[in-house]
């Protein structure tokens, strides 16, 4: 089958950063599904790992996190899902990728693909959407239906977490939503996506959210360059409040949030698929839930670019505009 990955650590402008091989097509065991890929999606994360992490001598590594595909054959203790289901998901780190024809993946982080959506709006989907949800109500604790009086800040709002973080702020609870964006055309999208307020990151932000006529911000959710922003973010945190991260940041003091009692909180969502926690299936849970407020109309897909087929050359392109820092929404490849 085909499938894109590589060898060596190199930047994204060398023709060998990413490649076209052809490899075997793998088969299912225990809770896997054997999923035939239709589109991808692509994310920092990919871009990360392809510059950071690399393979043993002679070893090769398929990026790939974000799918929409159809069920080809199940494991034998598969229950949730059977052959021709339409399913999304975004994978495990620990596994080989989905930057493939076929791809296997544990039924428990797998949900029912939108019947709403094509293939390629589904695929923009899972890995922020998961990311933003388990931020939101499994670490900060952002009350669903509920927070009247409350404020939360997205920092980072038009990218891919931030896209789909502000509508499930916006759409399952009644708090504040306040978004950063330094662009007109990043500004009108997390408008256009729900926030109540738009801050510009690239100024003071503890001044502007003052200006808003807000004392402090009750929950902040830092999607990058955390430990840029991190003095204006202690200043502009309430008391009490929450702050999450998923970023990987330089360090930071993290003493400056004793004075307020403010929570500092991590998200990683290949966390629950890479130890096998007992409430793995959390992530099936979600995304279901996902699938039915997207096909019930309360959610968009957060796609703004389909680029081309999955291929070595577009996903190197790909790659480069998430390296640019210009990206908006996400960006999908469609078909081999």
């Amino acid at each position: 089958m085909k499938a894109i990955g590589y060898r060596k650590t190199l930047p994204v402008t060398d023709a060998d950063a990413l490649i076209d091989v052809e490899i075997a097509r793998p088969t299912p065991a225990g809770r896997d599904l054997l999923v035939r890929v239709e589109a991808v999606s692509v994310n920092p994360v990919d871009t990360k790992l392809r510059r950071n992490a690399a393979p043993a001598d002679g070893d090769l590594r398929i990026l790939g996190f974000d799918a929409a595909g159809v069920v080809e054959a199940v494991g034998p203790d598969v229950t949730l899902f059977r052959p021709g289901d339409a399913v999304f998901y975004a994978g495990s780190i620990d596994r080989p990728g989905t930057n493939a024809e076929f791809h296997l993946v544990d039924e428990r982080i797998v949900g029912a693909r939108p019947a709403s959506l094509s293939v390629a709006e589904a695929a923009a989907l899972p890995l922020t959407a998961i990311t933003a949800w388990e931020m939101l109500f499994h670490r900060l604790g952002l009350p669903r239906d509920g927070g009247e009086g409350k404020s939360l800040l997205i920092v980072g709002g038009a990218g891919g977490v931030g896209s789909i973080a502000i509508q499930l702020a916006r759409r399952l609870s009644k708090v504040r939503v306040l978004a950063t964006a330094s662009r007109p055309e990043t500004a009108d999208w997390v408008r256009e996506l729900g926030a109540h307020d738009v801050i510009d990151h690239s100024r003071p932000m503890a001044e502007q959210v003052k200006a808003l006529g807000l004392s402090g911000v009750d929950y902040i959710f830092s999607t990058n360059a955390t430990d840029r922003h991190f003095q204006d973010l202690v200043a502009l945190v309430a008391p009490q409040g929450h702050i999450g991260l998923i970023d990987d940041p330089e360090p930071i003091d993290v003493r400056l949030l004793k004075r307020k009692s403010v929570s500092l909180h991590w998200e990683l969502m290949f966390t629950r698929p890479l130890f096998q926690t007992d409430d793995m299936i959390a992530q099936h849970e979600l995304l279901t839930e996902v699938s039915r407020l997207v096909d019930a109309g309360t959610l968009r897909t957060t796609l703004t670019g389909t680029l081309g087929r999955i291929d070595a050359a577009t996903l190197r392109k790909a790659h480069a505009l998430i390296e640019s820092g210009k990206a908006r929404g996400k960006l999908v490849l469609e078909g081999f």
